[in-house]
C-alpha cells in the first residue's frame, strides 16, 4: 500500500573520494538521531552508492569504499527507523567513476570523440558518464536489485543523473546500426539517446518493482519536462530539484510546481542548504533564505526536501541542522494547512515546451524563454494560474494563454475552439496560433502579416494599457508581426525606428530612435474573447525584465479577463507571490502570501562539475526578511464565508463579505502568511 510522502525531508549527498580514509568513523547513532529530531526531520535519503562509484553497505555487486570498515548505510538506516524517520535509498545511475575506470569502453563518447560527463578528459577532475546502451546497465540493475533485497523496509529508491549525451560509443553505434539510424545525423543520434533513456527507465524500474511492486521509485534528471508523459509511469512521485543559487533561480520552482500539481502525483520541492550548489562543503545558506524556500514549497503544494552533504567522518554538521531546523519547525506547524490542498487558478498557461515535449526532453533542455517570461509576468502581476500541457482539461479555467511560440495542431485547435464556445478567453502572443500556410487560426479581428523588417521597434499602447509611468513609445527588443486591425479593437500603435543598425546606418550606442509618426500597424488586437499581441512579449521579458513591458502585458491580460479575475491585491509588491488553494475536506481555502527580497551578489565564477553552467555571474541571495504592511485583499467567493483567521495561529481576521466578494486587510507579513477562509457549508 502506498504511503504519503513526508513533509520534512533531507537529501543527504555522500560523494566521497576513495583517497579519503576513516569513512564513517565518527558516526554515532544517538547523536545522529538527536540531530535529526532536533531539526524536525522526518525522512532522509541516504546513500547506497555515490558518483565516485563506491558502495556504503555490504555489497557483493559493487565495491565498498576502501576507507569504510562497516556497513554505514545499515547503521544509518537502523538509527532512523528507531525514531520513525523514513529512509529512501540513493543510487548513482548516469555517472559512476569506478565503473568508468574499470570499463572505459562503457563510457559515453560525444560526436567529436570526447569522453562524456563532467570530466571529458582523464586529466580533469570530475565525474564520468556511462552509456545505457552498454553492459553498464546490467551492472546497475544488479546493484539496484541487491539494495532492494537487502533493505526491503526502505521508503523508496532514488536514482540520480538520468541523462545521456548524443552518444557515439561503440555500444551506441551498434544500436544505431541495428535500428537503421545514421550516426552522422544529429536527429538519429538524438533518437538513439531517447532509446537509451527509455531502456534505462524500463529496466531499472522493473528491477525494483519485480521485487517489490509497492516500492517508491524516483529518477532524477534535475527538471520535469512539461508534456513529456511517456516516462511518468516509471515514477511513484516527483521531486522538483530546484536550487535557486545552484543555477535554477527563484522562478524555476514555481513554474515546475504549477505544472506538476496537475499530474495527480505527489511531489517534493528540493532545494539545498548550500550557498551555491551541490557538493559545497562549508557553504551555508542564510536561515531566512531556507525558511522562505520551504514556505514557498508549501504555498505551491509541495512537501519539502533540503539537500545536504555528509562529511566523510559520518557526523552530521551541527550548524547545517540548526539552520534546517529553523525552517522545518515552521513547516511542521503549517503542514496541516497544505495537506490535500489543490491549487485554484483563473488562468491556464499552455507551456510552449509542452507542445514539443519530446523535443525538449530529447535535447535535454531545462529552460524555454517564452514559458519562463510568461511565468515571471504572471507571478509578478499576482495572477492565479496553472501551467498545463496539451492533454490537460481547459474547462476549469477562465483564460488560456499561448505564449510566443506555441504550435497549435488540429486537435489543440478544436480543443481551444470548444473552450471559446463555452465562454473561455484566449490570449495569444508572437507566433502562437499562426500556421505556416493558413495564417492565424483564430479570429482576432486583424490581419497578421509577415515579420517586421525592424528589430527593435517601439510601441505606444492605448491609454488604459500603458505602463503607469510612460506616455511615450517604448522599445521592444524583438521584431513584431505586421498587424492590421480590421474589425477588432486596436491595443495601440507601433512606431518603426529610422533604420536597423548596420555598418553604414547606425545611431548612438544601441539602436535608432522611433519615428514620430506611427507605422500604420498595431501592437495588438482584441476581438470578443480573444486578444493577440504582435510581439513575442514573454520571451522579451525573460531576456530583459523590462518593467514597462510587464505592466503592459499585465494590463492587456486584465483587459481581457475583466471581472473573471478572482483575486486582487493592493500594496503587494512585484517581488511578492500569492497562491490560493482549497482543502475540500476541511471546507476552507487558504491564501498564501510570500515575500522575500532577493539580491544578486558575487562576481563571475568558474565551477567544475555540478549542475551550474560553466560560469555563473552572481548568486541570487536572500538575507533579511523585511515586512510588508497594509495589504488589501479582494477575493470573489462562490460560497458564504463564515470565518477568516491567520494560520496556524488561529487569530481572527476582520473581514467584509457581500454579494460574493470577500474584503480584508493584512496589517503586516514577513516571508509567509497564510489566511484560512472557512465556509459555512
Amino acid at each position: 500500500m502506498k504511503t504519503p510522502l513526508r513533509f520534512r525531508q533531507i537529501h543527504l549527498d555522500f560523494h566521497t573520494s576513495g583517497a579519503i580514509e576513516g569513512i564513517g568513523e565518527h558516526f554515532d547513532k544517538q547523536r545522529y538521531q538527536e540531530t535529526l529530531k532536533k531539526a524536525a526531520v522526518d525522512s532522509i535519503t541516504t546513500f547506497a552508492t555515490c558518483h565516485h562509484g563506491w558502495s556504503y553497505y555490504d555489497t557483493k555487486i559493487g565495491k565498498r569504499h576502501p576507507g569504510l570498515k562497516f556497513d554505514l548505510l545499515r547503521a544509518q538506516f537502523d538509527a532512523c527507523k528507531e525514531i520513525d524517520v523514513n529512509v529512501p535509498i540513493y543510487l548513482t545511475a548516469g555517472i559512476h567513476n569506478m565503473a568508468a575506470d574499470a570499463h572505459p569502453e562503457w563510457r559515453q563518447i560525444d560526436p567529436d570523440g570526447r569522453q562524456g560527463g563532467w570530466a571529458n578528459s582523464n586529466l580533469k577532475a570530475g565525474f564520468k558518464s556511462l552509456s545505457f546502451h552498454s553492459p553498464y546497465l546490467d551492472y546497475l540493475c544488479d546493484q539496484v536489485r541487491e539494495v532492494v533485497r537487502l533493505f526491503p523496509e526502505a521508503n523508496g529508491i532514488f536514482l540520480d543523473i538520468i541523462n545521456q549525451i548524443e552518444d557515439c560509443s561503440v555500444w551506441a553505434l551498434q544500436h544505431m546500426k541495428e535500428r537503421g539510424l545514421d550516426p552522422l545525423k544529429q536527429e538519429d543520434r538524438l533518437q538513439s539517446r531517447m532509446d537509451a533513456l527509455m531502456k534505462y527507465y524500463q529496466r531499472v524500474t522493473a528491477a525494483v518493482r519485480d521485487i517489490d511492486p509497492n516500492m517508491p521509485v524516483f529518477h532524477n534528471s534535475g527538471h520535469i519536462t512539461p508534456g513529456y508523459r511517456e516516462i511518468l509511469p516509471h515514477f511513484s512521485h516527483l521531486e522538483l530539484e530546484s536550487l535557486p543559487t545552484g543555477g535554477w533561480g527563484y522562478d524555476h520552482f514555481p513554474m515546475s510546481a504549477k505544472y506538476v500539481h496537475k499530474l495527480d502525483m505527489e511531489y517534493l520541492g528540493m532545494t539545498g542548504k548550500f550557498h551555491s550548489t551541490w557538493g559545497e562543503f562549508g557553504g551555508f545558506k542564510h536561515p531566512n533564505a531556507l525558511r522562505y524556500e520551504c514556505c514557498a514549497m508549501l504555498a505551491y503544494g509541495a512537501k519539502c526536501s533540503v539537500g545536504d552533504q555528509l562529511h566523510p567522518c559520518g557526523e552530521l554538521d551541527r550548524s547545517t541542522y540548526e539552520i534546517i531546523g529553523e525552517a522545518y519547525r515552521e513547516v511542521a506547524e503549517k503542514e496541516s494547512y497544505v495537506s490535500g490542498a489543490s491549487n485554484i487558478a483563473d488562468i491556464a498557461l499552455l507551456s510552449s515546451a509542452s507542445t514539443d515535449g519530446e523535443g525538449f526532453f530529447r535535447h535535454s533542455k531545462r529552460d524555454c524563454a517564452s514559458d519562463t517570461g510568461a511565468v515571471r509576468v504572471l507571478l509578478e502581476e499576482h495572477f492565479l494560474f496553472d501551467v498545463i500541457d496539451t492533454e490537460m482539461d481547459l474547462s476549469a479555467y477562465k483564460l488560456l494563454i499561448l505564449p510566443d511560440d506555441v504550435t497549435v495542431d488540429g486537435a489543440m485547435r478544436a480543443k481551444i475552439n470548444a473552450f471559446l464556445e463555452a465562454g473561455g478567453k484566449l490570449f495569444l502572443t508572437g507566433e502562437s496560433g499562426i500556421d505556416a500556410t493558413r495564417g492565424m487560426l483564430f479570429d482576432i479581428g486583424a490581419e497578421v502579416g509577415p515579420q517586421s523588417e525592424f528589430k527593435p521597434d517601439y510601441i505606444l499602447p492605448t491609454k488604459d494599457l500603458r505602463p503607469v509611468f510612460i506616455s511615450s513609445p517604448f522599445v521592444m527588443y524583438q521584431s513584431s508581426r505586421r498587424l492590421k486591425v480590421v474589425d477588432g479593437e486596436s491595443l495601440g500603435d507601433i512606431h518603426d525606428p529610422y533604420f536597423n543598425r548596420t555598418w553604414d546606418h547606425f545611431c548612438s550606442h544601441q539602436h535608432a530612435p522611433a519615428k514620430r509618426d506611427t507605422s500604420g500597424y498595431a501592437c495588438g488586437s482584441k476581438k470578443g474573447n480573444i486578444t493577440y499581441l504582435a510581439h513575442p512579449v514573454f520571451s522579451i521579458y525573460a531576456s530583459y525584465g523590462q518593467v514597462a513591458l510587464r505592466q503592459y502585458i499585465g494590463k492587456a491580460i486584465r483587459h481581457l479577463l475583466g471581472k473573471d479575475e478572482s483575486l486582487h491585491l493592493d500594496n503587494f509588491p512585484s517581488t511578492a507571490r500569492v497562491t490560493l488553494t482549497e482543502q475540500a475536506k476541511e471546507k476552507r481555502q487558504v491564501i498564501h502570501l510570500l515575500h522575500a527580497h532577493t539580491i544578486n551578489r558575487g562576481g563571475e565564477v568558474e565551477l567544475s562539475g555540478g549542475n551550474l553552467t560553466a560560469s555563473q555571474k552572481s548568486y541570487e541571495v536572500i538575507e533579511e526578511l523585511l515586512p510588508i504592511h497594509d495589504i488589501a485583499i479582494q477575493l470573489r467567493c462562490e460560497q458564504e464565508v463564515a470565518n477568516v483567521q491567520l494560520a496556524p495561529e488561529g487569530s481572527p481576521v476582520d473581514f467584509e463579505y457581500s454579494d460574493g466578494l470577500l474584503q480584508l486587510k493584512v496589517p503586516e507579513m514577513r516571508h509567509h502568511r497564510m489566511l484560512a477562509i472557512e465556509y459555512s457549508r
